[in-house]
């Protein structure tokens, strides 16, 4: 379960993410295009302290990219490399914006949830009034009862692919939707214009 509060924030995440795509290689975007957010799922975080949410925008082209980001109440520890932005939340004030995969809670859960069949989080409105409804779905093509458990990273980035070494296998994150799928399990996810792989488990741990 994710709690989400009715909040603005500055820059919106449309915005960070323009302001960011241009000095990513495999994003294609230049500088001042704007993207727009076409689909959008929460991850649990079990402790509860990092926001986790995958974003798929289109590009001025139309190509899809798969943008996933961590959200923290504070900076983490040798990732300045992965910052994408700094914002101001109404409610619960600075964060610290990542791009995921050089986040260890995000390996963490994602390769959970591939492992085990898991799915996106349910939506809670902050103020207790019930739940928001899902903009996009995610599930996981694996069947095991457990995963272990990811507590650093190792990250790397060739063309439109991040491979994320957890320890416990490679997470390979699909930067453009479309892209060609590696063998494995994977995390599948459907938005209301389409739906794709956006993370396979490459080299599951025996």
């Amino acid at each position: 379960m994710a709690i989400i509060h009715r909040a603005d924030l500055r820059p919106s995440k449309a915005e960070a993410l323009a302001a960011w795509l241009p000095s990513q290689a495999w994003s294609g975007v230049t500088a001042g295009e704007g993207v727009e957010v076409v689909g959008r799922f929460r991850l649990d975080d079990p402790d509860g302290e990092v926001g986790i949410e995958t974003i798929v925008v289109r590009t001025a082209s139309g190509r899809l990219l798969h943008t996933p980001l961590t959200y923290r109440g504070a900076p983490l520890d040798r990732a300045d490399a992965f910052l994408v932005t700094e914002m101001d939340h109404s409610v619960l004030g600075r964060r610290w914006v990542y791009d995921a995969t050089g986040d260890p809670v995000y390996a963490d859960v994602v390769r959970r949830a591939i492992a085990t069949g898991g799915h996106e989080a349910e939506l809670e409105r902050a103020d207790g009034s019930g739940s928001w409804d899902k903009e996009s779905t995610a599930v996981g093509s694996g069947s095991a009862a457990s995963s272990p458990t990811v507590t650093a990273v190792e990250t790397r980035t060739e063309e439109g692919e991040t491979t994320i070494d957890t320890g416990h296998g490679e997470l390979v994150v699909l930067r453009v939707v479309g892209s060609p799928v590696p063998s494995g399990e994977t995390l599948r996810a459907t938005w209301p214009t389409g739906a794709g792989v956006l993370v396979v488990l490459a080299e599951p741990s025996a």
